[in-house]
């Protein structure tokens, strides 16, 4: 029995992007218990040669668009990285949400060989439909969402695993 690629990617994103509301909620929650800015949760880094909270989440957002719609074979949808607060963090994965549920089942189905082609400033990197999802998407967007934890993590919310993987 096979598994579709959609099926894959479905069952990898939604799950982490409902637990990653649920972090973004008590990140805020936390920023008023404490008097903290939520710019200095939001604005925060592992290290500094990391990327923010912020940046996190919207490189998030770009590796679930990125798994649907490049696997599909159609160009992913641009969003603008201008989100400053909590609320338009939420936005921005809802609206990621949003367009991913347009790509259906069938736009996916048969795309497992498929060549998906990343360009870059020095470069470009080749894939097979299943390659990509599997070997590129999935884990950046794993990558991205994982850091968004360590960062809460690492100023003190109180976050578990239960949450990444999807439940409260």
């Amino acid at each position: 029995m096979s598994v579709s690629l959609h099926a894959v990617a479905t069952m990898s994103i939604l799950p982490r992007f409902a637990g990653l509301k649920l972090a973004l909620d008590q990140a805020e929650a936390f920023c008023a218990e404490r008097k903290i800015e939520p710019s200095v949760l939001l604005n925060a880094r592992l290290t500094p040669d990391m990327r923010s909270l912020t940046s996190q989440v919207q490189l998030s957002s770009d590796h679930a668009k990125g798994a649907f719609y490049r696997t599909a074979g159609l160009p992913s949808p641009s969003l603008a990285d201008t989100e400053t607060t909590f609320a338009e963090l939420h936005a921005r994965i809802d609206k990621t949400l949003e367009l991913i549920s347009d790509v259906s089942a069938e736009q996916l189905e048969g795309r497992e060989n498929a060549d998906v082609q990343l360009k870059f400033p020095r470069g470009e990197m080749n894939f097979t439909g299943e390659g990509y999802l599997i070997g590129f998407a999935l884990p950046n967007f794993y990558f991205h969402v994982t850091t968004a934890y360590a960062i809460l993590r690492h100023n003190g919310l109180p976050l578990g695993k239960p949450m990444y993987m999807g439940r409260s």
